[in-house]
């Protein structure tokens, strides 16, 4: 029996991006609740570039003119780690959104993309970045080396306890990253799949999406006030 979170006809599964058991944890839902239709955390760019292996384009000048200076550097290093910690357990960046959409391709089953256009989240992260946190996460990064680490298995979902601590962290010492990169998106995947939720009753909707975003996109879509905000 599969753990996850589940609220009326939608089942959501919190998976992490470069871990082999999200992958696992995806097939295991597939098979035992059988889904009609499949919602990833992703948008059609992103799709593009997981199922193609292209690398979206990150030159200079296009890359400022398209997100501004601090979405294209938040693209380019966000991009970096993410690969570099992918090699250390062997594992492409989005392997769980990528088993969900080859799930859905290959089983016939709908797919859809409920995720914020990367582009607006890259322009946002530009106009909101304070000062206060750029010098803040330049402190940050001096005094990394000299911090004690607790040492997290990448190739496993993290545990709820330690998810929540780091996205209070996260939202303690930058709020403003916090509010465009988890913040707003729970919102409009909570919008998405609600309005999914809404026209296929009587379907059953397997949502995998980060597991940093699990836990309030289950409260959201529970809040009454936002329903009926949703479906004005």
């Amino acid at each position: 029996m599969i753990v996850t979170n589940h609220y009326k006809n939608v089942l959501l599964i919190g998976t992490s991006h470069i871990a082999k058991e999200s992958v696992d944890k995806i097939n295991e839902a597939f098979k035992e609740i059988h889904p009609d239709i499949i919602c990833v955390e992703l948008d059609h760019k992103r799709l593009h570039g997981l199922v193609s292996g292209e690398k979206p384009d990150r030159s200079f000048r296009q890359g400022i003119k398209k997100y501004g200076f601090q979405g294209y550097m938040f693209a380019l290093i966000a991009g970096y780690i993410q690969e570099k910690l992918g090699n250390i357990v062997d594992m492409k960046p989005g392997s769980d959104m990528l088993a969900a959409v080859n799930l859905a391709r290959t089983n016939g089953k709908k797919l859809e993309l409920i995720d914020q256009d990367i582009d607006i989240t890259l322009r946002n992260f530009s106009r909101n970045f304070t000062w206060k946190e750029k010098f803040r996460i330049v402190g940050d990064i001096l005094k990394a080396p000299f911090s004690k680490q607790q040492k997290i298995d990448l190739s496993k979902i993290p545990k709820d306890e330690l998810i929540q601590k780091l996205m209070g962290d996260l939202k303690s010492r930058y709020p403003s990253i916090h509010k465009v990169i988890v913040e707003d998106r729970n919102v409009v995947m909570a919008k998405n799949i609600y309005q999914l939720m809404s026209k296929n009753p009587d379907k059953k909707i397997l949502a995998v999406i980060g597991a940093g975003h699990e836990k309030e996109i289950l409260r959201l879509l529970k809040l009454e006030d936002f329903r009926r905000d949703k479906v004005r």
